[in-house]
């Protein structure tokens, strides 16, 4: 059951920071602050920031094997992102949607490796 919390709480902070830095960047897009070329970049980066510190909570509360914690975190959202984007989306399966997984894969895995050696060094 603890295992659940932690994962749930995992899964706040990713949607929190998801949802915060989309508003930062819908506000700056609307008021002409940023280009739509800088806004695409962010589209992309958004997702890696909130898995990674969703995957550094992650590595915070567990007691070892940081990798595999991040791993399962950044598994499990993959998961749930490619099933919302062929039930919601109707999107087919692309080789870029792919990279674009594993790339949010490896960046829980490195959240998740740096909060468990922070959690160790305090």
């Amino acid at each position: 059951m603890k295992y659940l919390k932690k994962l749930a709480l995992s899964f706040i902070y990713i949607i929190a920071t998801i949802l915060i830095l989309t508003f930062i960047t819908t506000i700056f897009s609307y008021f002409n602050i940023m280009s739509d070329k800088v806004t695409s970049i962010f589209k992309i980066l958004i997702p890696i920031i909130g898995l990674f510190i969703g995957g550094f909570y992650m590595g915070k509360r567990s007691r070892k094997s940081g990798y595999i914690e991040g791993l399962k975190l950044g598994f499990i959202f993959s998961i749930f992102l490619l099933i919302f984007n062929f039930l919601a989306f109707n999107n087919s399966f692309k080789v870029k949607y792919l990279l674009f997984y594993v790339i949010l894969i490896v960046s829980s895995i490195l959240g998740s490796m740096i909060g468990i050696n922070r959690k160790k060094s305090e």
